[in-house]
């Protein structure tokens, strides 16, 4: 499972990488003395800006102003259970757990995301009991969604609602890169509960193991049994293929969803630093393209 790992940071990376940032679109300047309509003098144009966050995404129901946000790790991937400085914000309701994980598990940006980490793993034919050609790939795919979308219900809602905890990250901000980075890691076995104490994360230690559980030992391959023909000896060698259906590989994996969860959540400390920066550049590149021509 380390190579499975190894997949899904370097598509990270890649999406970072290799994004196009979105640029805004050239607002052209008003005319000199414009004159006055009668309908602008008694009413004022709406602001269609209002209900936009830093990033220039719509809070609706959906992003903070019901606890969550609508930002996006490199400007693709969901980040919707993150608050910059949240302070004292009010708990998740169960509904809004599940409709949050659900927003962020079936985001269109998935759909590609595990294309590519399918891909990754039938170039390498881990797990051949899925075959090869696109009746596997179509396995590896189906294989990877579900293991994602079952650890995000399992650590982001199901368990934060039976254990009464929250199951956003509340970034801190502020110190040197070791004191920020230590603290995003300590996330991993640190959570606040609905009512705002400190706990430990039972949610994502738990629920980690029981999406692994379920997801290795339901629809990962089971052993089976190959042949192939020696031409030395004229003889058909039967081979044993293991399977993936054991302890060890269930453990394999839960401690990859806890290591990959552990360099998300450092990722996603420091990102909104990273994604000031990044604005910086861009607006001062635009205005040195919008000067005056010499």
């Amino acid at each position: 499972m380390s190579i499975k790992f190894a997949a899904q940071f370097l598509s990270t990376i890649v999406l970072a990488t290799f994004l196009p940032l979105t640029s805004p679109a050239q607002q052209t300047p008003p005319p000199s003395n414009p004159a006055p309509s009668p309908a602008a003098s008694t009413q004022a144009p709406p602001d269609k800006d209002k209900d936009k966050d830093k990033s220039g995404q719509s809070t609706s129901a959906q992003g903070s102003n019901a606890g969550t946000s609508n930002d996006r790790l490199f400007l693709a991937l969901p980040n919707f259970l993150t608050l910059e400085n949240a302070g004292n914000v009010p708990p998740l309701t169960t509904a809004q757990k599940f409709k949050v994980v659900a927003r962020g598990s079936f985001d269109k940006i998935e759909f590609p995301w595990y294309g590519i980490l399918s891909a990754i793993s039938q170039a390498e034919n881990s797990e051949p009991g899925y075959g090869q050609g696109w009746e596997g790939y179509g396995k590896r795919y189906a294989s990877a969604f579900a293991d994602g979308t079952i650890e995000n219900f399992m650590t982001s809602a199901v368990f934060p609602t039976i254990l009464r905890q929250d199951p956003r990250f509340f970034q801190k901000s502020d110190g040197g890169f070791g004191r920020r980075a230590g603290y995003a890691m300590s996330r991993i076995f640190v959570t606040r509960t609905d009512s705002g104490h400190s706990q430990f994360n039972y949610s994502e230690i738990l629920g980690s193991a029981v999406s692994a559980t379920i997801s290795t030992n339901t629809y990962h391959p089971r052993a089976f049994i190959t042949t192939r023909f020696d031409p030395t000896t004229d003889t058909l060698i039967y081979v044993h293929n293991a399977s993936s259906r054991t302890l060890p590989n269930t453990a394999s994996v839960w401690g990859t969803q806890v290591l990959y969860d552990t360099i998300t959540i450092v990722i996603k400390e420091f990102w909104p630093d990273v994604h000031r920066k990044m604005d910086h550049k861009h607006n001062g590149n635009a205005a040195q393209a919008g000067g005056p021509n010499p």
